[in-house]
């Protein structure tokens, strides 16, 4: 029987297949935290963003900007993040490192990007790598990525209907769990979530739904978000709610209340963003919503439980 993964060591966690995560998280009954985290920063001496978003309670990790055919995570082989010495590792080995480093689930943000987009904003190009395609979803699996997240960034052009064609592609594909969904426009001229695009993901595979937070995109409220939980609950897919719209920084009552709120909506896994810092979230706010929907034994518990167990 699968542990709950908020009570669950590292050496339990690393160890799950993408079937067994999804039934650890769904057993941590809406108490599971993921911090997102751009790579292409360090944080003080030599450290990776990643390292410090667990440090303060984070069960779940979200790498956001990186190439998945160049995986370049600055701070893990410090001194060596852009030089040809690194080459070696980061062919292969760097998510297996960075697990090592965390004791945590590791994933990575692809963006579906539709070249037709209709789009409300200038589009920002991305590299190839950091795009969802047959190409970086093999290499996902070569990387041994426990997730990915099917998702846009700002001005990217990533629409609905592509993120469920790369569901497909990503079901087929990748043995990981499949997170999937908009967390705000990404500068495309469509509604950021409805019940036809969910039902679109959960027809494609989809294992977990994405949502923006209560509170974070505007008009989208409880009731229509509650009936997106319902419906992804009915097919067996969980759901995360986001913070992508750089409230990550809006302290820590706003914080707290996004967080209750959701939780009674009923989703399972609360998203925090990289937006406030433009590197990740203020490490107390992780700290507070820890506290919000597990307690503070829990918070305790996460952030104290040693990596080598």
């Amino acid at each position: 029987m699968t542990k709950r993964l908020i009570s669950a060591n590292s050496s339990e966690v690393l160890a799950m297949n993408g079937a067994e995560l999804k039934q650890s998280i769904k057993a941590s009954e809406g108490r599971v935290i993921l911090s997102e985290n751009v790579v292409m920063h360090e944080v003080g001496d030599g450290l990776t963003t990643s390292e410090l978003a667990a440090a303060f309670g984070a069960d779940l990790i979200l790498l956001n900007g990186l190439d998945v055919l160049n995986p370049i995570i600055f701070g893990l082989y410090p001194g060596e993040d852009t030089g040809a010495t690194a080459k070696a590792h980061y062919d292969g080995e760097s998510i297996h490192r960075l697990q090592k480093l965390v004791g945590r689930p590791i994933g990575v943000n692809l963006e579906p990007v539709d070249p037709n987009a209709d789009m409300a904003e200038t589009r920002l190009v991305i590299p190839e790598g950091r795009m969802a395609s047959e190409k970086t979803l093999t290499e996902l699996e070569r990387l041994g990525f426990n997730f990915v997240c099917l998702t846009g960034n700002p001005g990217t052009g990533v629409t609905n209907a592509q993120i469920a064609a790369n569901i497909k592609i990503a079901k087929r594909v990748f043995s990981g769990l499949v997170i999937a969904g908009k967390m705000h426009g990404a500068g495309v001229n469509e509604p950021v979530v409805s019940v036809e695009a969910t039902q679109a993901f959960l027809d494609a595979g989809a294992d977990v739904i994405l949502v923006p937070a209560v509170g974070t995109v505007p008009g989208l409220d409880e009731d229509e978000l509650k009936a997106i939980v319902r419906l992804a609950h009915a097919n067996d897919a969980l759901v995360m709610s986001t913070i992508g719209t750089s409230q990550e920084s809006s302290g820590h009552s706003y914080i707290e209340q996004i967080a209750i709120k959701n939780k009674i909506i009923g989703v399972d896994i609360q998203h925090v963003g990289d937006a406030a810092w433009g590197v990740q979230s203020p490490f107390e706010n992780l700290y507070a919503m820890s506290k919000a929907i597990r307690g503070e034994r829990h918070a305790l518990q996460r952030m104290a439980r040693s990596i080598n167990r």
